[in-house]
């Protein structure tokens, strides 16, 4: 069989040094609550409240959308895991399928993404602090940007510690949530199944109809949330930076992705239909955990303070997964000369902490935005966190095309884990992303700016790679690769 050059993923001691220097430290009980508490963050404990609020019942419609095709993009990654299990997880799989241009977009993207998330998250974190104003006097005179401070002070903290460290904390801190999320879904449904009146509203299905049904502000709004929604799953694709880190990776991945479409409906899809049939969409806001809204209302002493401190454990795990993220993505492309190379060094203990400091730098950003826009602050950062996660998955759904063509072509063999319905599937996923930066520019004035920032990211992105092509080049040639892409000029 003839092959183009071309055709054929490039290969080499590049990839032997992404890996090196990393503790195979995480283990099975700590990946499969990693993998779920990934999907379960800020963008559910937090963003379903503005999300009810603006779009009604309708929302769970949507997270069941949403979910559906994050799921697809989790087993498209799956499978790239069986194929080459690594910490650089997509990024080394776009420098393996497409070169060095397309890791180089993708990878940048991402840690846009880690980024405005981690903004988002201390952002979080100072919302719920405020929350206990009311109940701490000592808090009153401290503005919300000191919280986030201190947040982001703290994570930074812990994961400069180990990876042992960080996977035993993720453990506990997912525990938390699930335990959390089933107490909700369990006190929910004894509402719902009793009539047991809220804030004078009979639980049920007459909590739908008679405020507007599923649509009460029609269907745009419903569309709209859309963007808002897709970063709510985001970061289950954490699962395959993972990998790198993990002792028998083909084992214990496909368990923990397997079961991730019953986290999906049930902690997504049930926890949002639980909460439209609990309260009409009014009584829920921007700003305010939706859970905490539930708790406050059906009038147990303190439950909403407890599930207050719940979902503040809960975004400093999004906080700690996103710093431990970007430090391993960064690393990947520091290695390939994508990245300055100071962002390659590790610790005695396999953290990686050039790249971890520059993301925590990046955050203070978030503060910068809770000290003059606190109220904006959380939106303008989920928008344009959700331009990464957009790329991001894009890219691991190419990648996995690019493999199925490649196993059809007899290059490379796939998987016995694979992404099933290929490649129609993946041109599926593919479609409704890019519908999601249509759906965001509608959404004015953040959304609208959030696509419009594009004229800025796409120059930048251009321009780093004409400043980065000499060095990529340079590790290119040193490890006798040819790199896709070095020929631009």
């Amino acid at each position: 069989m003839s092959q183009k050059a071309s055709d054929i993923p490039a290969e080499g001691h590049v990839y032997a040094e992404e890996e090196a220097g990393f503790h195979k430290a995480l283990k099975p009980r700590q990946i499969q609550m990693i993998a779920i508490g990934g999907a379960i963050g800020t963008g559910l404990f937090l963003g379903a409240g503005g999300r009810l609020a603006a779009a009604g019942p309708a929302l769970v419609l949507v997270y069941a959308l949403c979910g559906f095709f994050a799921f697809l993009v989790l087993r498209a990654l799956g499978e790239l895991i069986m194929h080459r299990p690594t910490s650089g997880s997509f990024v080394s799989y776009a420098r393996e399928f497409y070169g060095e241009k397309l890791a180089f977009a993708a990878g940048w993207m991402y840690w846009l993404n880690w980024a405005m998330t981690a903004v988002a998250d201390v952002t979080a974190v100072a919302l719920y602090m405020n929350f206990f104003k009311a109940y701490v006097p000592m808090l009153q005179g401290i503005d919300q940007w000191v919280f986030a401070l201190v947040a982001l002070i703290v994570v930074l903290a812990m994961n400069m510690l180990s990876v042992k460290v960080f996977g035993e904390l993720e453990f506990w801190f997912s525990l938390i949530k699930v335990l959390a999320l089933l107490t909700f879904l369990a006190v929910g449904i004894w509402f719902v199944v009793t009539g047991t009146p809220i804030d004078g509203h009979t639980p049920g299905l007459a909590t739908i109809t008679e405020f507007g049904g599923m649509f009460p502000g029609g269907i745009l709004p419903a569309l709209i949330v859309i963007q808002g929604v897709v970063f709510a799953y985001a970061s289950i694709e954490l699962i395959g930076t993972t990998a790198g880190e993990t002792e028998d990776p083909r084992k214990v991945m496909p368990n923990a992705i397997r079961t991730v479409v019953f986290r999906l409906v049930i902690f997504y899809v049930g926890s949002v239909l639980l909460l439209s049939l609990l309260l009409p969409y009014t009584a829920y806001q921007a700003g305010t955990s939706p859970f905490v809204t539930f708790f406050g209302k059906i009038g147990v002493e303190g439950a909403d303070i407890i599930m207050n401190l719940v979902v503040l454990t809960a975004v400093l795990s999004s906080l700690n997964a996103g710093l431990y993220s970007t430090g391993r993505i960064l690393h990947s492309m520091a290695v390939s000369g994508s990245a300055p190379a100071a962002l390659a060094k590790m610790n005695k203990q396999g953290v990686p902490y050039g790249g971890i400091a520059v993301t925590a730098a990046v955050t203070v950003l978030g503060v910068i935005l809770n000290a003059y826009v606190p109220a904006e602050a959380f939106e303008i950062a989920l928008n344009v966190a959700a331009l990464g996660i957009i790329t991001a998955w894009g890219t691991i759904v190419l990648c996995q095309l690019k493999l199925w063509h490649l196993s059809r072509k007899g290059i490379l063999p796939r998987p016995d884990f694979r992404m099933f319905g290929a490649p129609w599937t993946g041109v599926l996923t593919l479609a409704f992303l890019a519908g999601v930066v249509v759906l965001m520019a509608f959404d004015y004035p953040v959304g609208t700016y959030t696509v419009g920032s594009l004229v800025v990211i796409v120059p930048a992105l251009v321009l780093g790679w004409f400043l980065a092509r000499d060095r990529i080049g340079a590790v290119a040639a040193q490890h006798g690769l040819d790199r896709g892409g070095l020929e631009l000029r």
